[in-house]
């Protein structure tokens, strides 16, 4: 036997206006309340009528209407006064209240809550009420007949905020969070599983907090360009009205990092003859990106710190303060933490920066996504030059082959990418990357590589291990042992586990052997110093 269907129990607040439809010529007009009851197929067993005070005589019109066309229908009316209809927090206590107070029997009923009338403050009320489950119910919601004058009850349509089809809706969110995902990656469809992650969090960050957010990764792991995105992401969503502001903290000194940040009065010191306003009143209502956040001396950090804390600060030179109100970005390739031990950093500031850190990783770090970033490049280097340049076969598969291989260092990352495949599109004839091109290519940038390796790169890692084991530790050291210790170090650095570092360091000598465990080997190297794979991986000074 067919189970009995709950009785419909509708709850509405009156629409004072549009129910009081036009005295003795009412019928002739829609009135939404009353043609709820008009539905041969919407069956209503009782009513509960909200109603204010004031509008008592209405209500009662209304109740002798649904009577007449719907005399099925019990009718129950609840009379209330609030100072004030359009105050969200007093209407929703009301309603709230009347939640609680309302024998609702779920198991026994069926509710339906009509939204259509009432005050835009109480439907959006309603609706959030009946969302929270405060009401167990449906929503409700009625429309007029398509002509005017219609005697015709118009329609109606039923809205289960529970039902699977309302999935659409979250679907179409996790869309536009995937949009806003490729939007930050350039819409490169990189591969690399962690580096997703990363910018899948990045991305909610971005769109859901003002705070300052601190990218951190080798030189050319493109944390510039991926400032400049977080911004445009948040000027899409209108997060942010004002401009992108972005400095070089290296490229800052003394008093000119001071009037550059901060501003200056004319006279403020020698040479400043004009009145400057400064990269962070610049970025007033928008964003500042300050790369190589790590460079700054101690004073600039310390005014940086009070403009964080109070959007105020004092231009050099002025006695009087201004007012910014900038969402930071920084970037670094230098261990902060490091530079606080060494005293090079404020460590206040540090803690201010470091709510949200994200460590871009290197290119070598990333083999998977060279291929799409080639892609990527190629098609920067055509909107550049008006001119498209593909790869012959045999010539992007010998690219990509010695792009992933150990030999490749990519020490400049993605910097290191682009000129390459500048290089190479440029010198290509026909619009065709041959062979020969990338065997130039290639022999090009291993010397760079090497040349690199010889100075500014080899001091940078030297830097590294004395940061790593402290002075003292490194003074004990032979040069031998310095040396072959910094080169494992390196390797570790550039690769992504202790194995691969193991098969890399040990590759001659692995072949004698019928089982070589070299994690194992590297493992117990790296103890000889206190280290582990991890932190041996995570030292400082790259890039």
């Amino acid at each position: 036997m067919a189970s009995r269907k709950p009785p419909t129990i509708v709850l509405g607040l009156l629409g004072s206006t549009l129910d009081r439809g036009a005295g003795p010529r009412r019928w002739e007009v829609w009135r939404p309340t009353v043609s709820l009851f008009q539905h041969e197929e919407l069956l209503v067993s009782r009513f509960e009528l909200l109603h204010e005070r004031k509008f008592s005589a209405l209500a009662r019109t209304v109740v002798a209407d649904i009577a007449s066309v719907s005399p099925e229908t019990e009718v129950k009316t609840h009379e209330f006064s609030v100072q004030d209809a359009w105050d969200f927090e007093e209407v929703y206590g009301f309603l709230l209240d009347f939640s609680r107070r309302y024998p609702f029997d779920p198991e026994r009923e069926d509710y339906l809550v009509h939204i259509t009338t009432g005050s835009h403050v109480q439907q959006i009320c309603l609706f959030l009420l009946t969302e929270a489950r405060r009401f167990p119910a449906r929503l409700i919601q009625t429309s007029p007949p398509p002509r005017t004058g219609s005697r015709k009850p118009g329609t109606y349509q039923l809205i289960d905020l529970d039902l699977s089809r309302y999935d659409r809706i979250a679907a179409r969110f996790v869309t536009e969070q995937k949009e806003a995902s490729s939007f930050l990656k350039s819409g490169i469809a990189t591969r690399n599983a962690a580096f997703n992650r990363l910018i899948d969090r990045l991305e909610k960050v971005a769109v859901a907090s003002r705070a300052p957010i601190l990218l951190t990764g080798p030189t050319g792991s493109g944390k510039s360009l991926l400032a400049r995105r977080i911004y445009e992401l948040k000027k899409s969503r209108r997060q942010v009205t004002g401009p992108f502001v972005e400095a070089n903290c290296a490229t800052l000194r003394g008093d000119a990092a001071m009037s550059a940040l901060f501003g200056h009065e004319r006279g403020a010191f020698t040479g400043a003859s004009e009145k400057r306003s400064g990269l962070l009143r610049a970025a007033n209502s928008g964003v500042l990106f300050l790369d190589e956040i790590g460079e700054l001396g101690l004073d600039e950090q310390a005014m940086l710190l009070r403009a964080l804390e109070e959007k105020r600060f004092l231009p050099l030179g002025s006695d009087r303060e201004v007012e910014s109100d900038f969402q930071l970005l920084a970037g670094t390739n230098r261990d902060l933490g490091s530079e606080v031990s060494a005293r090079r950093f404020r460590e206040d500031l540090l803690a201010r920066i470091n709510l949200w850190t994200f460590r871009l990783p290197s290119l070598r770090e990333r083999p998977e996504d060279i291929e799409p970033n080639l892609e990527y490049e190629l098609d920067l280097y055509a909107r550049r030059n008006g001119e498209s340049v593909r790869f012959n076969r045999e010539a992007r598969e010998r690219f990509l082959r010695f792009a992933c291989s150990p030999e490749a260092l990519w020490s400049g990352n993605f910097r290191d990418l682009n000129a390459a495949v500048t290089r190479m599109a440029t010198l290509s004839e026909s619009a065709r990357i041959k062979v020969g091109d990338v065997a130039a290519e290639e022999e090009r940038l291993l010397e760079t590589w090497k040349r690199g390796e010889s100075s500014s790169t080899r001091e940078a890692e030297l830097a590294s291990l004395h940061r790593l084991l402290g002075e003292e530790k490194v003074r004990e050291l032979d040069l031998f042992d310095a040396a072959q210790l910094d080169l494992v170090l390196r390797t570790c650095r550039e690769s992504r586990s202790l194995s691969e570092a193991g098969r890399r360091l040990f590759a001659a000598s692995r072949a004698a052997k019928s089982s070589p465990n070299d994690a194992d080997r590297l493992r117990k190297y790296l103890a000889r110093f206190g280290l582990s794979f991890e932190k041996a991986r995570a030292a400082p000074g790259e890039g």
